[in-house]
């Protein structure tokens, strides 16, 4: 290709930046699924370290809203989680979807350029993110750490960073399965949930000594209370504490999205190319995946993040209070909205909550409803999937729509996909409603993401491990 492009400027770069090698030969199995368990091993020991130097990450977390999705862990080498690998995708994907850079995917230059371009916003990021966080005091006053600790930190969080990016890319290049991204933060919110179920931890409460694991307590309860239906009640109800009915609600959800994973519509097609040859095009509900719920997520988290940072340094500011008022919830540190936007748009903690302000619970639902939709419906036009682009695709490699002309590809696909991009948008949306309602061991979106990511690699399992799949398949006639 002749004349310069914004992609050319990465060139000169790529010898320096660390570079998994693509395998020479095909990867078995069970050879995968080792690399995949070594990759998590990894990660789950990167999130056990703690930063060395930090001063103290006892106070209220800004980040608070994005730690599940981000598959972060506070004060540890995984402080800024796939936050760089995940906000330097979207942003490329976004550049190339609305055609601000050129790239052709079936070129392997452009291909090699475009991921090295990828993976040098990531490492900018995590340079840019780490200065932030170490110069706005999250571990300390940094007059009080030195320049000596305040460079340390931010070389730790970088490097750890690096290791992320390149345990992603050992995945993506086929040593492993799936993508580092969507295994970390399943794996960060499946953590989360078994500890809430089995932790064998003790809490000091009113009624005394109460284990942490809403499993292990219920035990605990029918083992030392006369009164066993009691036992019971307080085990489904307990406040302040994990319990049984917010462990039934989450496997609810988790069997709910994967029934909804199997509706889709199949478009018979047949090659142009070679005759007898047909097929099926699967158009699912989740046509977009959790892209919706996860850019509804960070808006809403970019939202609260700069709401607190304004509230902590003009609390009587009119504009900053009508973006949101900030107090600690009794018995803990963390800041939540109590007024303004960030307060309408923050989920209710509790069903009770949600009923006790009938008013702020019906403007959020409306809110993730809508955004959902909104961010499905836009997803699909500049990620390459949208009823024009895949219309293109049949029409490159010799596919119509049987009993259909050619030239009514795209009619066809038009009447189904936007549809099913904004009511699939706005499923995942209502879901994770749901998940917040009913108060399961983790937040809507974090529950969400993994039940997706776990399902995803079910499927994959399932294609290159060559087992059955019919988990659910007697559910996949339509929408």
């Amino acid at each position: 290709m002749s004349g310069f492009r914004v992609l050319d400027l990465v060139k000169p770069f790529s010898p320096f930046l660390p570079e998994v090698i693509a395998p020479e030969r095909k990867i078995q199995f069970q050879q995968k699924v080792m690399w995949t368990i070594i990759t998590l091993l990894i990660f789950l020991v990167m999130s056990e370290i703690p930063l060395y130097g930090i001063v103290s990450s006892d106070s209220s977390d800004p980040l608070f809203w994005l730690r599940m999705m981000l598959a972060s862990n506070r004060g540890t080498l995984m402080e800024l989680g796939i936050s760089p690998i995940v906000s330097s995708g979207m942003l490329f994907q976004l550049l190339q979807g609305t055609k601000l850079i050129s790239v052709d995917m079936s070129n392997k230059t452009d291909r090699e350029n475009f991921q090295v371009g990828q993976k040098l916003l990531a490492i900018l990021l995590a340079v840019g993110q780490a200065t932030v966080y170490v110069l706005t005091g999250m571990y300390g006053p940094p007059k009080s750490l030195g320049v000596g600790v305040c460079l340390l930190l931010i070389l730790q969080l970088v490097f750890a960073s690096i290791i992320v990016i390149l345990l992603d890319e050992l995945l993506q290049k086929g040593y492993g399965l799936g993508s580092g991204v969507s295994l970390f933060t399943a794996t960060n919110t499946c953590e989360q949930v078994f500890w809430k179920a089995f932790a064998p931890t003790t809490s000091t409460s009113a009624k005394g000594t109460e284990f942490d694991g809403a499993v292990v307590a219920m035990f605990h309860l029918f083992g030392t209370r006369k009164d066993k239906r009691r036992a019971l009640i307080e085990s489904f109800y307990r406040p302040n504490l994990p319990n049984m009915f917010q462990v039934f609600a989450t496997l609810f959800v988790f069997f709910a999205v994967v029934y909804l994973q199997g509706f889709r519509i199949e478009l018979p097609i047949k090659s142009t190319k070679q005759r007898g040859s047909y097929g099926v095009y699967p158009i699912r509900l989740f046509y977009t995946s959790n892209i919706p719920i996860m850019l509804q997520s960070a808006l809403s988290s970019n939202v609260f993040i700069i709401s607190q940072l304004l509230f902590m340094r003009w609390p009587s500011n009119l504009f900053v209070k009508l973006l949101g008022s900030w107090e600690p919830r009794p018995g803990s540190s963390q800041l939540y909205a109590n007024s303004g936007i960030a307060y309408y748009i923050q989920p209710p903690f509790s069903l009770t909550e949600a009923l006790l302000d009938p008013i702020k619970t019906t403007i959020y639902i409306a809110f993730v409803l809508v955004s959902c939709a909104v961010f499905s419906t836009t997803w699909i036009e500049v990620s390459g999937t949208s009823p024009r682009d895949i219309a293109k695709q049949f029409k490159e490699q010799g596919l119509v729509i049987a009993g259909h002309r050619e030239t009514s590809a795209y009619r066809e696909l038009k009447k189904i996909i936007p549809t099913a991009a904004a009511f699939g948008g706005a499923t995942i949306g209502a879901l994770s409603v749901a998940c917040d309602l009913m108060g399961t061991l983790g937040s809507g979106t974090s529950i969400l993401l993994a039940v997706t990511t776990i399902y995803g690699y079910y499927e994959l399992a399932a294609k290159e491990g060559g087992f059955s799949k019919n988990l659910v398949s007697g559910f996949s006639d339509g929408i």
